[in-house]
């Protein structure tokens, strides 16, 4: 009875004590925000916790706040009137090399048949899913000029034709719509020969203002490399597809190295990795006729 009646004195005063169970405290600038959960019964009010809120965007959103009612996401990371699509062909491997005579051959007509498409890269994967090729069209204009591009596509008795042969030669495909970040820089062509990393995140719904945000401050330590930036509008969502160039493996390695000693870019990585579910890296090799080389 005695043992009892002591263990009971014991878990009231447990239960009754406020029980913290993590905390994390992120310095931006001077201002400081905690992220406590616990399981107290005592409430902020509500009006401490919208001013913590509001102190928190207000340095999140260094380009502008607005009410997430008022504009959408896109219109607050994209400025341009641009399309993008990817697509990702994963080929039979004894068909890789027709499969790339086919596919030259459907870009010129893609220009020819005046759909507007633009070619940007074409590439094969060297290091990730091995025998896949990926390919990244560019529809100026915004989404007109897909639906006009997709219209033609799917009629023309010439794409018909290209679709059946192409089939043949695929194990699988999928693509993409995605929309370009307004701080990265416009995909132009590189001298000499290059390699190319596509860096691919997926994040949790809700973060990409906040991903955006960062990686609008965080890329101005890596300005010699980068290519492409875009995220997902249709297909795999909160999707990021960051694309990088380098001369070679080696540069890459050294780049990458150099980036940890200029400023901003520890705090870029370590406000964004959290905001991570999944990511995923391929080495990519131009086709003879992309664009990109």
């Amino acid at each position: 009875m005695e043992l009892a009646k002591m263990a009971g004195t014991v878990a009231k005063q447990l239960f009754s004590r406020k029980s913290v169970l993590s905390c994390r405290v992120l310095n931006l600038g001077q201002a400081h925000h905690s992220r406590c959960l616990s399981t107290s019964h005592t409430r902020q009010s509500e009006s401490s916790s919208d001013s913590n809120s509001k102190g928190w965007l207000k340095n999140i959103l260094s380009v502008r706040t607005l009410p997430a009612s008022k504009e959408s996401h896109s219109s607050l990371l994209s400025n341009k009137e641009t399309v993008y699509e990817m697509q990702f062909h994963a080929v039979k491997p004894e068909n890789m090399e027709e499969y790339l005579k086919q596919f030259e051959s459907f870009q010129q007509l893609m220009h020819d048949k005046g759909t507007g498409a633009k070619l940007i890269g074409s590439f094969t994967v060297e290091i990730g899913d091995q025998d896949e090729a990926v390919h990244i069209w560019q529809y100026p204009g915004g989404y007109p000029v897909l639906n006009n591009a997709t219209e033609i596509y799917r009629k023309d008795k010439d794409f018909i034709d290209y679709r059946l042969r192409r089939n043949k030669m695929l194990r699988s495909r999928k693509n993409q719509i995605l929309l370009p970040f307004s701080f990265w820089p416009e995909p132009t062509a590189r001298g000499g020969s290059n390699i190319y990393e596509m860096r691919s995140y997926t994040l949790k719904p809700g973060t990409m203002i906040e991903w955006g945000n960062n990686w609008a401050r965080g890329i101005k330590s890596r300005t010699d490399e980068p290519v492409c930036g875009l995220f997902s509008q249709m297909g795999e969502l909160n999707t990021v597809q960051h694309i990088w160039g380098y001369t070679d493996l080696q540069t890459r390695k050294e780049t990458r190295e150099q980036a940890w000693s200029k400023p901003g870019w520890d705090e870029c990585v370590a406000y964004t990795v959290p905001l991570i579910r999944h990511m995923q890296s391929r080495i990519l090799i131009p086709t003879p006729f992309s664009p990109l080389q």
